[in-house]
């Protein structure tokens, strides 16, 4: 399970990655196993639809149980396995990476972390870095 005060270790990691690396300003929501928001924030300066977008990369991620990068993979092999799953979620399904699922010690998927605001990829790092950081393991 994530902790509302692990969350919380998620996203201030996240944003002490984005800020070690000079991203752009970011936007990090972390998901419960069953895609509830158990934190959110968005930096100043990041625009106000970082929200939904991050909230969908990791809300995709739980739903599949894949990590954004390998949803990313198949969103290009097979676009309209996406399309259909981006209406199945109800538009809270973004495929790229910057969602990463979040795994106890047992391998088990207790969460998802998705991150918006810079490149997929760098939000991918800032993703990894509060997931470790919360002694958790990432599935990016």
């Amino acid at each position: 399970m994530v902790s509302l005060s692990k969350a919380r270790v998620i996203v201030r990691k996240a944003f002490a990655q984005g800020a070690e690396l000079g991203l752009k300003p970011l936007a990090v929501a972390v998901l419960d196993a069953g895609g509830h928001v158990l934190a959110f924030e968005r930096a100043d300066g990041a625009s106000p639809g970082r929200f939904e977008i991050a909230r969908a990369k990791a809300y995709g991620c739980l739903m599949l149980g894949f990590g954004g990068k390998a949803l990313h993979g198949r969103a290009q092999t097979g676009p309209a396995f996406s399309q259909a799953m981006n209406g199945l979620f109800e538009g809270r399904y973004v495929p790229v990476e910057g969602g990463v699922l979040i795994r106890d010690g047992r391998g088990r998927v207790i969460g998802a972390v998705g991150v918006s605001g810079d490149t997929s990829e760098n939000d991918a790092l800032a993703a990894v870095a509060g997931v470790e950081a919360a002694g958790f393991t990432a599935e990016a």
